[in-house]
């Protein structure tokens, strides 16, 4: 692996839906920042709502976006979204493309997400099963922003879905299509206004020492729920649905939680999904970004 993969501008990993930067001792990106921190790569995690729409995390990540810019002297920054963090990604890199220098969408539903549009018609507009379902959702996100010390930050479960289904994405991309593929299952331009588009992403892996994970079991029993790509998806994310920009790959097997920590099964030489952030911040410092 890459030992100095020095990039040239900031790298901040941003956290999807009910993610957050720290809970006590407990870090979402703990493995991926410990690792690009030892490959000399200045890391950051932004606090964003852990339930809303693209477009309200988006608006918080610009913000945080300045303050890492004002706080290193740093022109711009590279930005790594995981899952629903790709699409704030992508919505800060649209409005702000002189601060970003690239956006790297990591198992992100580009595309939208099937599995949300399971959810969406699981639950009947207006009627007790979306009020409970919103309010069960928010009391946790809100919960976890206790933890975390994020809790001025809203929250809104209901529109965190609504903005992760076929429909939602859909129209957050009509607004904002930079690096999207013009053909499904294809890539997507790598550079638009100044700002260079990667993505990479997993589907299942075959059934073995890996289910020794708890996380991937969970993962398993969602995959049910998809229809398109029932074949390949991660747990929450289709594969093709996932492609943005220059798609290093979208089969790596890796359930949707397991792109940004090593599984709890891990056993020796099993793939190392952490080494794909090092391998990249070097890929980003190989174009000077």
């Amino acid at each position: 692996m890459q030992r100095s993969a020095t990039t040239r501008y900031p790298i901040l990993l941003v956290h999807g839906l009910f993610g957050f930067e720290r809970i006590g001792h407990f870090e979402l990106f703990h493995d991926v920042k410990d690792a690009l921190k030892t490959a000399d790569c200045r890391v950051f995690v932004p606090h964003l709502s852990a339930t809303h729409d693209n477009e309200v995390r988006g608006k918080q990540l610009l913000t945080q976006i300045d303050s890492v810019l004002r706080g290193t002297g740093a022109r711009k920054v590279n930005l790594i979204g995981h899952s629903q963090g790709a699409l704030a990604a992508r919505y800060a890199a649209a409005l702000a493309p002189h601060a970003v220098a690239s956006v790297t969408s990591v198992s992100g539903p580009n595309h939208g997400s099937e599995l949300a549009d399971f959810l969406r018609k699981a639950l009947v507009p207006g009627r007790l099963p979306e009020v409970v379902a919103q309010n069960v959702a928010t009391v946790f996100a809100d919960f976890l922003s206790l933890l975390s010390g994020s809790t001025t930050l809203p929250q809104n479960a209901l529109a965190a879905l609504n903005a992760l289904t076929t429909e939602g994405v859909g129209d957050f991309n009509d607004r904002f299509p930079q690096g999207l593929p013009g053909t499904w299952g294809g890539h997507g331009p790598e550079q638009v206004n100044g700002v260079r588009y990667y993505s990479w992403s997993g589907v299942l892996p075959a059934i073995g020492l890996a289910t020794l994970d708890p996380m991937q079991g969970a993962c398993r029993a969602l995959s049910q729920y998809f229809m398109t790509e029932g074949e390949q998806n991660d747990g929450f994310v289709g594969r093709f649905s996932s492609h943005l920009g220059q798609v290093i790959r979208s089969d790596y097997p890796l359930d949707h939680l397991s792109s940004l920590r090593r599984s709890a099964g891990k056993v020796t030489g099993q793939f190392d999904p952490i080494d794909l952030y090092v391998e990249h911040a070097a890929r980003l410092r190989a174009v000077n970004l």
